[in-house]
């Protein structure tokens, strides 16, 4: 120990009444009680390592170093857990807030999750078991992904697997936004990581463990993009199943049969009889049997529903296929165009009028493009000057996108030039892959970019710019794809081969947990 180390020992040790073992066996002495010198030699080493324990705990390194997790022999501290108990946790609170689930999922983000046991709508959400508590759903989530994370590196070491530059590139995307959101917030990265993921959490463990995700999706999407199949392989699995590939063209009028409650004199709600229910129903059936027989009679089904208030008109021109009386009927084998019928879902009934059935047949196409965004607008709507404002962001952003498309002209312009420089100028996530986009099918893209890849006369090798509300699009159309239904059955059969593989990789693992490790994660 250096001499200040144990002049700042001594210095701690003195601000905690601890006293010297040898100063306080002169006074004894000098006092002439009847106590040992050794005695007080062990009660000051007591003192001493009560005093050099508690200022570990408090600097944290004990939970940060402490194993709260093994899996097959290779031990994980409960910072590192932490890391994936934290992003399993904010995940999923992320997705359950953005669609306005967060309430009925029963989880509260303000109090602690060992004490809050998951309801059914949880459960539904989530696929967790009703009634366990969402820390040990969480702490599950997160020990099988590292359990899944750490058997896939470890095949892809085996087998020799490149990463591809995408790798690096997104990590060092994300330490740059990490870095900028701790200095928007005022804290240090190591403060910063701490608010996010508790007080083990150190940058160190953060950047391994990011790697480590990232490499792990690479390697199994390049599994996933490896996997091939036969034409018959994708007939096979279409004709097992044809409802969830084929489209079909059909109009349907629904009409409410429920009856509505109504209010007594003193303004209370008061439900419908058994009675008033029964009517409203045989109403409903009445009103679609007399429709059906107009339609049938030559009239217009949705000049039909309108003159009905109970009635809503739809009209699908390639509508999918779901489990209900009106779904069963139209997605029938036996259906043919000009098919007409009532049916009954409920207190609810349905005019229905079959026009077609198909497979989406036009091809899917690979694109690849580089996003402009759009600049950081200082006025809103309100203002006076938006309008001019917006439009300069706009014109900025396409200026920008005919400089990049000129810069890759002027150079190899390859698609694999283009790739690269997509890696390097796009600000859209498909950056990662060169700006790939593949197998995108009608109205997966906003309007603009969907008619710029499926015009009749786009062919390989074609270049341009298209303009979004995103930003300003350097297009790059790679070409055709699979027809959209195989590319969807294709799709389908990856996902259940992935699925499968991803659980073969890790099944056999054994993943112990320490309980003096484990009160430090969450």
């Amino acid at each position: 120990m250096s001499a200040s180390r144990e002049k700042q020992n001594r210095q701690e040790q003195a601000s905690t009444g601890w006293i010297d073992p040898k100063t306080a066996r002169e006074a004894e002495q000098r006092r002439q009680e009847k106590r040992t010198s050794i005695l007080y030699g062990v009660i000051g080493v007591i003192f001493a390592i009560a005093v050099v324990a508690t200022l570990v705990w408090r600097s944290n390194v004990i939970p940060k170093m402490s194993t709260a997790a093994t899996i097959d022999g290779e031990k994980y501290t409960a910072a590192e857990v932490n890391f994936y108990y934290q992003n399993a946790y904010q995940n999923l609170v992320n997705q359950l807030y953005q669609y306005g689930m967060l309430s009925y999922a029963g989880l509260d983000t303000s109090s602690s999750l060992k004490d809050q046991t998951i309801s059914s709508m949880g459960a539904m959400f989530t696929g967790a078991t009703e009634g366990e508590t969402w820390y040990d759903y969480f702490l599950g989530e997160a020990l099988d992904q590292m359990a899944d994370i750490q058997a896939a590196l470890k095949a892809a070491e085996a087998e020799g697997f490149t990463y591809p530059a995408g790798v690096q590139a997104q990590y060092d995307d994300s330490i740059a936004a990490l870095e900028s959101a701790a200095k928007a917030s005022n804290l240090s990265v190591s403060q910063y990581l701490k608010n996010r993921f508790g007080a083990t959490m150190s940058r160190g463990v953060y950047e391994e463990h990011l790697m480590r995700m990232l490499r792990y999706d690479a390697y199994t999407a390049a599994y996933s993009d490896s996997l091939t199949y036969t034409d018959a392989e994708i007939n096979d699995a279409y004709n097992a199943d044809p409802n969830s590939y084929d489209k079909a063209a059909y109009e349907y009028v629904s009409i409410s049969g429920s009856a509505e409650s109504t209010e007594d004199a003193d303004g209370n709600t008061v439900e419908p009889t058994e009675e008033e229910t029964a009517a409203a129903k045989e109403a409903a059936k009445e009103a679609a049997d007399a429709m059906l027989a107009a339609y049938r009679a030559g009239g217009d089904l949705e000049a039909l529903a309108d003159a009905n208030d109970k009635a809503t008109y739809s009209n699908l021109d390639a509508g999918t296929y779901s489990s209900s009386s009106l779904g069963d009927w139209v997605f029938d084998d036996a259906r043919k165009a000009g098919d007409s019928a009532v049916l009954e879902s409920g207190s609810t009934y349905y005019v229905a009028v079959f026009h077609d059935r198909f497979r989406d047949e036009y091809n899917t196409i690979d694109v690849r493009h580089i996003l402009v965004s759009l600049g950081t607008a200082t006025l809103s709507e309100d203002d006076e000057g938006y309008e001019d404002e917006q439009a300069q962001l706009k014109a900025d952003a396409k200026a920008k996108a005919d400089e990049l498309l000129a810069q890759w002209q002027s150079g190899e312009a390859t698609e694999d030039s283009f790739a690269a420089l997509a890696m390097q100028e796009s600000t859209d996530g498909s950056k990662y892959d060169g700006g790939l986009y593949t197998q995108v099918y009608q109205g997966q893209m906003v309007e603009t970019f969907n008619d710029w890849c499926f015009d009749s006369s786009r062919k390989a090798g074609d270049t341009g710019v298209v303009e979004t509300q995103y930003g300003a699009h350097v297009m790059y159309f790679v070409g055709e794809d699979l027809p959209r239904w195989q590319a969807q059955v294709v799709s389908d059969l990856k996902s259940e081969a992935y699925s499968e593989w991803v659980e073969s990789l890790a099944a056999d693992s054994t993943v112990t947990r320490s309980d003096f490790g484990m009160k430090f994660v969450g």
